[in-house]
């Protein structure tokens, strides 16, 4: 592990980024031997920091949890990292482009708990059973740490490049519909750009919150009753600049649209 000054120091860096949206150098080239469990340690702190600031956590993200965005990254593990409520958009939005570096969309699906979750040994079942209902999102990635060579150490540091999502308004409780074939049709500024469907997301979108409870106990936490958990993109990044508007087509969940301003 890195020395807890070390990590303290990386953690008001990251915080400092933030306020600034600018971006920093790689962790991993400046501390070579830091290790996954360090940079779960940078993000709890930098996460401590904010909630004593007046931040309220309202859920968790789950990234990397299918091959696209595997692939697109170079990185062969899921992550984690938390959402506050000041990140929430709801569909239409007009985002603020400046309040972010590096700014990229991903197609997704949330959940939103009704019973607590707890490993450690969660089953798809388990979070099927757990889940209020599933909503379709837009996540906003947000990295304050160079891109080129960056490793899961540094994108888990950074609280796993989260910046914010865009929520949609149709609700389904997972007996609703088969949620592994939820579309996804992302378009910006009238030309789609991406496409894909749930299932690509370890099979089905809601695996990723099982996988996140059994995470979670390994710390001794687990997942509360109201959390939203975002579960992971089941498409590849897609680049956005101030002026471009978005709309993504989830079929019978329904369409989100934001723009960038």
């Amino acid at each position: 592990m890195l020395p807890e000054e070390t990590i303290a120091a990386i953690a008001a860096e990251l915080a400092d980024a933030d306020r600034a949206h600018s971006v920093i150098p790689r962790i991993t080239a400046r501390y070579p031997e830091a290790t996954v469990e360090d940079s779960y340690a940078i993000q709890g702190v930098w996460r401590d920091s904010q909630i004593a600031a007046g931040r309220r956590l309202v859920g968790r993200k789950i990234g990397l949890t299918s091959k696209a965005m595997q692939q697109a990254t170079g990185i062969t593990e899921p992550d984690y990292g938390v959402m506050f409520d000041d990140t929430v958009y709801e569909s239409g939005a007009a985002i603020p482009v400046d309040h972010f570096s590096n700014v990229r969309i991903e197609v997704e699906l949330a959940f939103v708990l009704k019973t607590p979750l707890e490993g450690p040994d969660c089953t798809l079942e388990d979070a099927l059973a757990a889940i209020d209902y599933a909503v379709p999102a837009l996540e906003v990635l947000n990295s304050h740490i160079e891109l080129e060579g960056r490793t899961i150490v540094d994108t888990i540091s950074d609280n796993a490049a989260y910046g914010a999502m865009v929520l949609g308004t149709v609700h389904k409780r997972p007996d609703e519909i088969d949620l592994r074939w939820v579309p996804g049709v992302l378009s910006r500024n009238g030309e789609i750009e991406e496409t894909g469907v749930a299932a690509g997301v370890l099979g089905h979108p809601a695996t990723g919150v099982a996988w996140l409870a059994n995470k979670f106990h390994q710390h001794g936490a687990r997942l509360e009753a109201g959390e939203i958990i975002l579960a992971g993109s089941f498409t590849r990044p897609m680049w956005v600049s101030r002026g471009d508007e978005v709309l993504c087509d989830y079929g019978p969940m329904g369409t989100i649209a934001c723009r960038f301003v």
